[in-house]
């Protein structure tokens, strides 16, 4: 996935500006920065909840504007907000999202076996979502992501809310489908102890991109002793 020149504005206010990013096949990019820094409508641009009016973004191949539907059936999305049904079983929710995405009945139907399996949840399959913990839930929506075999997965602050262990599992389930499927991921987090040292990382802060790199020299290039030290360094000289 590529963008280029990317800008966009709301309420007469920059959101994002000229922001370019590249996330190759099979790697797992970090998206840092603060809240409000410009993550969420960078995810609703990717995914057409906004038109962008500036720039281009193309997802393997595709360019989203020209030719949005392929472009969109190679992403998987999981929203910072929760976006399943509470009064439908997991089971359910599932089988709806493979349905739209025109996935025939007994695929669809071993797919969300072979996924649930995967993580944990076989057993829990019937049971309706609202009676699932947030760690459950984000388990969920990642199944959920990954039913129809997308290319990419942009995962929007997936860890939020969530205690130390559950973040920590999610997020090493997410590096294992790098590693064992090949897929790119995007993953937009405001906390610094998701980043790895050898994550490709960019820094966003207020609409721009103020830095990229391999995380593990993020703070030499800064002239910092910590990752910690040089992200609030880059965020707060740009405040």
């Amino acid at each position: 996935m590529s963008v280029a020149g990317l800008s966009h504005r709301l309420g007469g206010r920059d959101i994002l500006s000229d922001v370019d990013l590249v996330v190759p096949a099979g790697s797992f990019v970090v998206l840092l920065g603060p809240n409000g820094a410009g993550k969420t409508t960078l995810f609703s641009l990717l995914t057409r909840l906004y038109t962008a009016r500036c720039g281009t973004i193309e997802i393997f191949g595709h360019d989203l504007a020209r030719n949005p539907g392929k472009a969109l059936a190679l992403l998987g999305v999981v929203f910072q907000q929760r976006s399943v049904d509470p009064d439908l079983t997991a089971r359910q929710n599932l089988a709806y999202h493979a349905a739209l995405h025109g996935m025939p009945r007994g695929t669809a139907r071993r797919r969300i076996e072979a996924e649930l399996e995967r993580v944990g949840l076989a057993a829990e399959a019937d049971r309706k979502i609202r009676s699932f913990s947030g760690g459950e839930l984000r388990r969920i929506e990642i199944v959920r992501a990954l039913l129809h075999g997308p290319r990419l997965l942009l995962c929007d602050e997936a860890t939020v809310g969530l205690d130390v262990r559950s973040r920590a599992a999610i997020l090493s389930d997410v590096r294992d489908l790098v590693r064992e499927r090949g897929i790119a991921v995007l993953w937009a987090t405001h906390l610094i102890d998701e980043v790895e040292p050898e994550d490709a990382t960019v820094i966003l802060h207020r609409g721009r991109i103020r830095w990229q790199g391999r995380a593990g020299t993020m703070a030499a290039d800064m002239g910092r002793g910590r990752l910690q030290d040089a992200f609030r360094s880059l965020t707060e000289e740009a405040a």
